[in-house]
């Protein structure tokens, strides 16, 4: 019998941790899915709902390529908001196509169950390790959580490189040699290595750092081609970038950042308001507080709770007199206008500053 292909959505660098953790936790090939062009955009607008929120059409699609590419077993990773549902209708519509592969979510509703996902991996490979995958998962932990130190770094330094691109270069060998480590010492190893390479590039800084709170929708955030590079555009304004939304911090930090916060900040917030609504309320203050030149809001069209959250960010940014702007990402957004708007809020904060 041929061994399975799995396939699963791309999200910024992170299908590197996935590739690393299924190929060695189970005897199946892995396919890579390109990463998301206009052709993957038109896949999941042409078979989605057409009011669904940008993130459903932008995996659909994905997943939609990844079965061309001959995957028997499709992986979707979910989330807290309606993206942990995105599997129930994803499964229908990719069957109503013709294709008959196996469809796994990992996270329902924000929630994981692990005997079920346990009896998925088993059908794929009947000589799945528990051990073996609870040794690359914790592995694939730390993998994420020194990826996700490195691109903070390059986020808030990259606007300042004195030659342009060495940092990520030096970002995408790290990234390459993460997949063949067998150990956390060899991982850690192949870290310090990159990143001291890393911070050794030279830069051009300013005497007064431009600084930039981006907060917003998590796979928006996190997916450089739902939100049209924008950090890569900012940098042009040689700014210093500040996200929090990674993966290390939703997976494992999260949940009790925002439990340890939401009493403090029950001024603005008083209930958890779904997806990543209470966070980017609880950043947004804590952002205007420690003195950022401007914060940057962008989600998805639909999403029901951001929608919710802009207005009290942006109560939030006129009590402290910080700038904000507000993005909404769909198929058919124009990356030119998105430009045009960046350069005047660019403009502003000059003139602020001045």
């Amino acid at each position: 019998m041929s061994r399975l292909k799995i396939g699963f959505p791309q999200v910024g660098n992170y299908a590197q941790a996935a590739r690393f953790l299924f190929s060695n936790i189970l005897d199946a090939d892995i396919i890579t899915a390109p990463k998301i062009t206009q052709k993957t955009i038109d896949l999941g607008v042409k078979y989605s709902p057409e009011f669904v929120c940008s993130p459903f059409k932008y995996t659909l699609g994905t997943l939609l390529e990844v079965i061309d590419m001959g995957a028997d077993v499709v992986i979707q990773l979910g989330g807290g908001c309606r993206y942990g549902y995105y599997h129930e209708l994803q499964n229908q519509i990719i069957h109503d196509l013709g294709h008959d592969v196996l469809f796994i979510n990992l996270i329902s509703a924000g929630h994981t169950d692990i005997k079920k996902i346990i009896k998925y991996l088993k059908k794929i490979d009947k000589k799945f390790s528990k051990l073996k995958a609870i040794r690359y998962f914790l592995l694939t932990k730390h993998m994420i959580k020194y990826m996700d130190i490195v691109e903070d770094y390059i986020r808030k330094n990259v606007g300042f490189e004195k030659n342009k691109g060495e940092m990520e270069q030096l970002n995408q060998e790290m990234l390459n040699q993460f997949l063949t480590v067998k150990s956390h010492h060899q991982l850690k190893k192949i870290y310090h290595k990159y990143i001291t390479k890393i911070k050794n590039i030279e830069l051009k800084k300013p005497k007064h750092i431009t600084r930039i709170g981006i907060i917003g929708e998590l796979y928006t955030v996190m997916e450089p081609f739902s939100n049209y590079f924008l950090e890569r555009e900012l940098a042009r304004f040689n700014m210093s970038i500040t996200r929090y939304t990674c993966a290390s911090y939703l997976l494992f930090k999260k949940r009790k950042f925002i439990h340890k916060k939401i009493k403090k900040y029950s001024k603005y917030v008083k209930y958890k308001m779904g997806a990543d609504a209470t966070d980017n309320i609880i950043r947004a203050v804590d952002m205007c507080r420690e003195g950022y030149d401007g914060i940057i809001h962008i989600k998805s069209s639909f999403c029901t709770p951001e929608i919710s959250s802009m207005s009290i960010i942006n109560k939030i940014c006129k009590e402290y007199n910080v700038p904000v702007m507000f993005f909404s990402f769909d198929a058919n957004t124009s990356k030119v206008g998105l430009q045009t708007r960046l350069e005047a809020f660019n403009d502003m904060i000059e003139m602020r500053q001045k």
